[in-house]
């Protein structure tokens, strides 16, 4: 490839994230070209495409997956599809000698995640997972400050996500809590606590803001504790109504200092009135991240070019993933359980 010629991408997925991800190497990112759409829905696709078209026209729509894995035009590619469809389709993007960014979670079971990280191994391309949190200017911080010793030896950690509304609850599928919603706070808390792996999880888990789902499989609300070789101690918590808004945040206790993370806060703006202290919420992912989820991207685009690891590994996923099928078995089973226990095993969790 050369340098001074646009990094052409293909974007497999045309749905939420998928748009936000087009318009991203459509239009934000300098030095990369949004060759190439492709999802199975009818005209979702081309509707994208058309969007997104400027003077040099539109990118190339696809409904057969396949046919843009199979365009020697294209670099790389970047998956956006349904969480359960991730792995299959970063092998056969990375067979097709593409370098490969996946959104989260990569797989669903070890085994796959094994095989995704094998398969971009074998074929000698990048393979990055999209983990937002660490491109955050904030969280980003706060790791450095970590590795650096500035709050000394991480003691208790914890990172919580509070979405803004359950929508339509017969459309989550099993255990999203922890393989959709949570990961991302598995990942950070990996993150926070830099060079230490997580031992022994342990997990409650509720449906209390539907619990008329809860025969179905619903659970929107959790608690996960974690602990780490290096002994640390942290805390996950998810729930999928935050009647306030969108809610991120993380805190390191050190034997040095602590550091907290995120603000719920629009702007640092606050209103003070006959009714109190007022400031407006974000209310959706794409605006608390927006800079986070270009940055990722950008990340990627870089390693491609330089050939560099990327910040977010396959590695990295399969960590995150070990915790969050832990943490599934512990709530089946109410005990704690040991991540060396999965090992070995398929890591299957059950629909």
């Amino acid at each position: 490839m050369t340098t001074h010629q646009p990094l052409a991408v293909g974007l497999v997925g045309a749905g939420r994230m998928g748009s936000f991800h087009a318009e991203t190497l459509a239009r934000r990112l300098p030095g990369v070209r949004l060759a190439a759409v492709a999802d199975p829905a009818p005209g979702a696709a081309d509707q994208l495409a058309d969007r997104l078209a400027d003077h040099l026209g539109s990118p190339t729509a696809y409904t057969e997956i396949g046919e843009l894995l199979a365009d020697p035009g294209i670099e790389a590619v970047v998956i956006s599809t349904p969480a359960r469809t991730h792995a299959a389709l970063v092998v056969a993007a990375a067979r097709a000698g593409k370098a490969v960014y996946c959104e989260k979670p990569m797989a669903v079971t070890l085994a796959e995640a094994d095989r995704a990280i094998a398969a971009a191994r074998d074929a000698g391309v990048p393979l990055q997972v999209g983990f937002n949190r660490r491109y955050d200017t904030g969280f980003r911080a706060a790791h450095d400050k970590i590795a650096a010793g500035d709050i000394g030896t991480p003691q208790l950690l914890r990172s919580l996500t509070r979405d803004p509304k359950l929508n339509d609850p017969s459309r989550i599928p099993p255990w999203t809590i922890f393989l959709e919603t949570l990961i991302h706070d598995f990942d950070t808390l990996r993150f926070l606590n830099p060079g230490a792996e997580p031992v022994e999880v342990f997990a409650w888990a509720d449906a209390l803001v539907r619990p008329d789902f809860k025969d179905r499989g619903l659970l929107d609300t959790a608690v996960v504790t974690i602990r780490f070789d290096n002994g640390a101690l942290a805390t996950a918590e998810a729930n999928f109504q935050a009647v306030y808004g969108y809610d991120v945040r993380g805190e390191v206790f050190g034997s040095a200092g602590m550091l907290t993370m995120g603000d719920i806060r629009r702007t640092h703006l606050t209103s003070y009135g006959p009714d109190g202290a007022a400031a407006d919420c974000v209310t959706y992912d794409q605006d608390l991240f927006h800079d986070a989820y270009v940055a990722e991207l950008a990340d990627f685009a870089d390693s491609v070019r330089t050939g560099r690891t990327p910040s977010a590994t396959g590695e990295d996923a399969r960590a995150a993933l070990s915790i969050a099928l832990a943490a599934v078995r512990s709530v089946t089973t109410g005990v704690p359980v040991g991540i060396a226990e999965l090992k070995g095993e398929q890591g299957r969790v059950k629909a």
